[in-house]
C-alpha cells in the first residue's frame, strides 16, 4: 500500500474511531433529528458538561459534527448526514443476528 492510500485509510479510521463510543453514537443519533445545544445534550446524556464537550470535540475533529457559537451557548448540527444510512445498515445487521439467534435456539 502506498503512502497516499495509507493516508486515505487513516482518515477513514479517524472517522470510524470517533463514532466508536456509545455516547457519541447517541449524540449523532440525536443530532440527526436536528440541532441541539450542548446544555440539552448534557441533560439527555446525564453526564457533566466537560465529558459531553470532550465527546463533541472528538466528533467535530473527525468532521462528523459542526458547531455554532451563539453568545454563551454552543449549538451542534450533524455534518456527516450519511451516517444515518450507515446506522440503518447496522440496525439491519443487528435485526438479522437476532433473527438468526432465535432460529437457532428455536425461539419465536
Amino acid at each position: 500500500m502506498d503512502k497516499k492510500l495509507h493516508a486515505r485509510y487513516e482518515a477513514r479510521a479517524k472517522i470510524i474511531k470517533a463514532l466508536a463510543h456509545p455516547t457519541r453514537l447517541f449524540i449523532v443519533d440525536e443530532l440527526s433529528k436536528g440541532e441541539q445545544c450542548v446544555c440539552k445534550l448534557t441533560d439527555m446524556i446525564g453526564s457533566d458538561i466537560s465529558t459531553v464537550s470532550k465527546h463533541l470535540s472528538i466528533l467535530k475533529n473527525a468532521g462528523v459534527v459542526q458547531d455554532d457559537k451563539r453568545g454563551t451557548q454552543v449549538f451542534y448540527t450533524l455534518k456527516m448526514t450519511c451516517s444515518i444510512g450507515f446506522f440503518n445498515c447496522v440496525e439491519d445487521i443487528l435485526a438479522g443476528s437476532i433473527r438468526e439467534h432465535m432460529a437457532l435456539s428455536g425461539e419465536k
